[in-house]
């Protein structure tokens, strides 16, 4: 079964269409408008090995917020899509992650509980188009829309950009692993509850 998911979302603020395939090679077309947001969500894809189209067209004239915001609700929404009942999944999963000097670390369990918690320090107020103080809300976005646990912590680091790239490049990783489908499972749901 193929793990893919396409997901339109629009309102008078986006316009979105987002297409997402678990099981990739880590290809991605990604145009929102916000090239920082495109470069994270491109090494997410490549990192995680999954393939991701996203076109997104919002009130860029206002500001990032609204299209940044309503492509990873989108995201989140893909990622629940795709899983379905998330039976046979390894389900838990993390990966630390060095960009230069600097060093993240995320964990994530697709247990179907959102919550997300995010540790960093940022020391400037953008990078790029897309302001510091987004980072903890898109996280939680794709968190809360995705059904999932999130934590991601900066452990150290100087450059923002280079903060900001660790934790997406290993939440990919950790979302790959915790994706992948254990066969002693033989597709039962990971859980004792038996459901997730």
């Amino acid at each position: 079964m193929e793990r893919t998911s396409t997901i339109n979302r629009t309102t008078g603020e986006t316009a979105i269409t987002l297409s997402l395939r678990i099981d990739g090679a880590g290809q991605a077309d990604v145009r929102t408008g916000v090239g920082f947001l495109d470069h994270m969500l491109i090494l997410w894809a490549k990192h995680g090995l999954f393939d991701l189209e996203v076109c997104a067209q919002g009130d860029l004239h206002i500001d990032e917020h609204h299209t940044a915001e309503d492509t990873c609700i989108c995201l989140g929404r893909a990622i629940d899509a795709a899983l379905g009942e998330r039976r046979g999944l390894v389900r838990t999963a993390h990966s630390f992650v060095p960009m230069d000097e600097s060093l993240a670390l995320v964990a994530v369990d697709l247990g179907g509980r959102p919550y997300c918690v995010v540790q960093a320090e940022f020391a400037t107020p953008r990078v790029g188009q897309l302001g510091t103080d987004m980072i903890f809300h898109l996280l939680e976005s794709v968190a809360t829309h995705g059904r999932l646990n999130l934590h991601a912590q900066v452990l150290y680091g100087r450059n923002d950009h280079h903060k900001v790239e660790a934790i997406f490049k290993a939440f990919g990783r950790a979302l790959d692993a915790a994706t992948r489908l254990d066969p002693r499972l033989e597709g039962a749901v990971p859980s004792t509850k038996g459901v997730l």
